[in-house]
């Protein structure tokens, strides 16, 4: 009597393990499931089981996710009809989750490829082991649910007591010990942060300032207005703990005082456009663009506040990159230096030389326009200048400035003659207008 053949079925081992530790040691978790898979699998020769030489191994990883590159290759092999038994260790190797777990089920059907566990035996094959396999997986995504709780009450109760549960630590500080540590330079940092906000009250500049001084994230990326509202908001900074919306007293110490946290979210609290504009009217800036120092730089804008009182100045961009002392002539005050640029503009509207060149201009667009005509619109300018809003004056002093440059030795402005022709016709159709 002829001896019936026994089909050869081939056998992966799929091992996985959730974390990392004791990975590194000669014989890990992976090796002891691996060793139970093969002696089970020895077990079956008879049937015809045999072991297929790719191991399907995944270390580090949690079961809760089928983004597992050990997992990816063996299902690749089992849609490419090269495996036909899968043995694990234990079901929960292979998933956690019951939807999971169904839909890898799902594709061992539709490639007749059976499930084996070696400490829970069972075949899915048979439909006492597919209500088997149902019930234990459905223990195995309780015990992982229950494990999760677990892990939110303690993450929970640590904030509570003020601890540091872990991520990446706040501008300003360090990670010692599991603990927050303040970082001195950083911290610095956080401190004119906050200080330079109150002065200003935008986030927009300050960010151009923050970047000017080239002052980066720890990771050494830019530093934008929407890090800088996350920055400000950030209550670590007064020594607490933040959990799901709820302060707990940290057990680290404070970077920034509560009067000065205060102060800040008082400003915060107001809309953005009204501070924008504000700030706008606040701080009238008539020769942003046109003032440049001896070194060729361009002067910046800027402002600080002192006892509740506005001091306006204008920077050398040298010295926000380099420092005090890089420029001869660094820092000047706004209003001297806008107040000193009016004077001359009003004293050159008298000109003879100036109101010939503004005639000229003038011609040019409008031939009838005469030098009485001329003379009379740039002698109306003087006394209708403090009338004007701080908007329409930076009009027209970008409209009829070229260049100022100031050095060591006061200063040279520079004017546009065909500004001036502008300016002429806009007054003389005003003066059309009103008479």
């Amino acid at each position: 009597m002829t001896k019936p053949i026994t089909r050869k079925l081939r056998c992966a081992i799929y091992t996985r393990k959730s974390n990392e530790a004791g990975l590194e040691q000669e014989f890990n978790s992976l090796h002891a499931q691996r060793e139970a898979c093969e002696a089970y699998i020895a077990s079956q020769k008879s049937e015809g089981w045999v072991l297929v030489r790719d191991q399907y191994d995944d270390g580090g990883i949690s079961g809760g996710t089928l983004e597992r590159p050990g997992l990816k290759r063996l299902m690749q092999d089992v849609e490419d009809g090269l495996v036909d038994v899968i043995v694990v260790y234990k079901i929960d190797r292979l998933s956690r989750s019951l939807a999971d777990f169904a839909k890898l089920v799902e594709v061992f059907d539709q490639h007749g490829v059976t499930f084996v566990s070696v400490t829970q035996q069972f075949n899915t094959t048979t439909s006492m082991g597919r209500l088997t396999l149902n019930i234990l997986l459905s223990f195995a995504q309780f015990e992982r649910e229950v494990t999760a709780e677990r892990i939110r009450d303690k993450v929970a109760a640590s904030r509570r007591k003020g601890m540091w549960m872990g991520g990446v630590p706040p501008f300003g500080y360090r990670v010692e010990n599991r603990k927050l540590v303040v970082d001195d330079e950083a911290a610095t940092r956080v401190r004119w942060i906050f200080a330079r906000f109150l002065e200003i009250g935008s986030c927009t500049e300050l960010a151009r300032e923050v970047d000017t001084r080239s002052i980066r994230t720890p990771r050494g990326n830019r530093i934008d207005k929407k890090y800088l509202y996350r920055l400000l908001n950030n209550r670590a900074y007064l020594g607490e703990a933040v959990h799901k919306g709820e302060s707990y007293p940290g057990e680290h110490d404070a970077i920034i005082d509560r009067e000065t946290w205060d102060r800040v979210h008082t400003i915060l609290q107001e809309s953005p456009r009204k501070r924008a504009a504000r700030t706008r009217s606040d701080t009238p800036a008539l020769l942003k663009g046109l003032l440049f120092g001896p070194d060729g730089a361009a002067f910046s804008p800027t402002h600080t506040r002192k006892g509740g009182k506005l001091y306006r100045y204008y920077v050398s961009q040298t010295v926000l990159k380099h420092g005090a002392g890089s420029c001869p002539v660094g820092r000047v005050p706004a209003g001297e230096i806008e107040a000193t640029v009016i004077d001359q503009l009003r004293a050159v509207f008298r000109q003879p030389e100036i109101v010939a060149g503004t005639l000229r201009a003038a011609r040019a667009q409008d031939e009838e326009i005469t030098e009485v005509d001329a003379r009379a619109a740039l002698q109306q300018l003087d006394p209708l200048w403090d009338e004007l809003f701080p908007a329409e004056q930076a009009r027209i002093v970008t409209l009829l400035v070229e260049r100022v440059d100031v050095g060591t030795n006061g200063l040279n402005v520079r004017l546009r003659v065909d500004g001036l022709g502008s300016l002429a016709r806009e007054m003389m159709a005003d003066l059309g207008t009103a008479a």
